[in-house]
C-alpha cells in the first residue's frame, strides 16, 4: 500500500512521519505550498510532488490532510483524475464520507480516519500518537483493512457509523478544546485576585494536571471532589454571588451536570438543596 499526502500542515507531517518510522510506505506529499511538501518530504524522507495528479498516480491510498473547509475542495479536482481502485481518506473528526460526492462512479472507495489526538506541532506530535485512539467511518471494503493498519501500528481503533461522527467529535471538543477554555477561565479568575498571568498558569498547574490524570485513569465519578460533591450548598452559593456573566453560567451548567456525577458516587447523599438552588441561579439569570 503506497500512502500519498495531499496537504502538508500539521497532520500531514505527523501521520506521514508516524507511519514512515513503522516502515509503512508513503509515496509522499503534494500541497499548495511546494516549500510545505518539500518540507514534509524532507522531514519523512520521502518525495514531494509538484501537482495533485502526480501524487495520485504514485499512490494506492491518498490522505486529504488538509482544513476540513478545503477537503471537498481538493476531492473535487482529484476525482476528475484516474483514482479506479484507490482508497480516498480524510483526517477530519467532525466530516463523514458523504464530501466524498460521487466518488462511486470514479471506482474508488472513500474513509474518515481520525486520530483522537491533539496535533499541535508538525515535528514533534509524531511522537506521542502512538497513544492515540483512532476511529474510522467509510467504505466496508476498506474499514477492515485500516483497522488492521492502525492496530499493527500499536492504536487502539473504533469503526463508527457515519451517522455518530458529529457526535463523536463533539466529544472530542469536550475532552480537549473545552478544557482548554475552562483552564483559562480559571486563570483570569485568579488575575481578579491579583495574581499576573504566569502566577495564575503555576498555581493552578499541579491541580490541573493532577486532576485531569485522576480523571482520565479513574473515571469522573472516583476523581470527583470539592463542595458540589460535598453537597456544601452554602459555599456554592457563595461562589454565584461572587460570579457573573459567562462565568456564572458557565459555573451553573458545569455544576449541575457535576451532580449528577456526584449522585452516581454517594446515592445515599441528599443533594436536592443543591439542586434547588442551581436551578432557581438559572431561572433568574443574575445573582441571587
Amino acid at each position: 500500500m503506497r500512502i500519498g499526502f495531499a496537504g502538508a500542515g500539521k497532520v500531514g507531517f505527523t501521520l506521514g512521519k508516524y507511519m514512515t518510522e513503522h516502515n509503512v510506505y508513503v509515496s509522499g506529499y503534494y500541497s499548495k505550498s511546494v516549500q510545505s511538501a518539500k518540507e514534509a518530504s524532507v522531514f519523512t524522507k520521502t518525495r514531494y510532488f509538484r501537482t495533485l495528479h502526480e501524487l495520485a498516480a504514485a499512490s494506492d491510498a491518498i490522505f486529504l490532510t488538509v482544513p476540513d473547509r478545503a477537503i471537498e475542495e481538493v476531492w473535487n479536482e482529484l476525482k476528475q483524475y484516474s483514482i479506479q481502485g484507490k482508497c480516498i481518506c480524510h483526517c477530519s473528526g467532525a466530516m463523514d464520507c458523504a464530501v466524498f460526492s460521487g466518488i462511486g462512479q470514479t471506482g474508488a472507495s472513500g474513509c474518515s480516519i481520525h486520530p483522537l489526538y491533539a496535533v499541535n506541532s508538525r515535528l514533534q506530535s509524531y511522537q506521542g500518537i502512538s497513544e492515540a485512539y483512532f476511529t474510522i467511518e467509510g467504505a466496508k471494503e476498506y474499514v477492515a483493512f485500516w483497522k488492521e493498519f492502525f492496530e499493527r501500528l500499536g492504536n487502539p481503533v473504533k469503526v463508527i457509523g457515519t451517522e455518530k461522527k458529529v457526535l463523536y467529535h463533539s466529544a472530542a471538543v469536550f475532552a480537549s478544546n473545552f478544557v482548554a477554555g475552562l483552564f483559562e477561565t480559571a486563570v483570569s479568575l485568579l488575575l481578579e485576585c491579583g495574581f499576573d498571568r504566569e502566577g495564575a498558569q503555576c498555581a493552578l498547574r499541579g491541580l490541573f494536571l493532577n486532576n485531569c490524570r485522576h480523571v482520565a485513569d479513574e473515571g469522573a465519578r472516583t476523581a470527583l471532589t470539592g463542595p458540589i460533591e460535598r453537597a456544601d450548598t452554602k459555599t456554592v452559593e457563595k461562589h454565584l454571588d461572587a460570579l457573573w456573566g459567562n462565568e456564572r453560567e458557565i459555573y451553573i451548567r458545569l455544576s449541575k451536570a457535576l451532580v449528577m456525577i456526584a449522585e452516581q458516587k454517594h446515592p445515599d447523599r441528599n443533594y436536592s438543596e443543591l439542586e434547588q438552588l442551581l436551578l432557581e441561579a438559572e431561572r433568574s439569570g443574575k445573582k441571587i
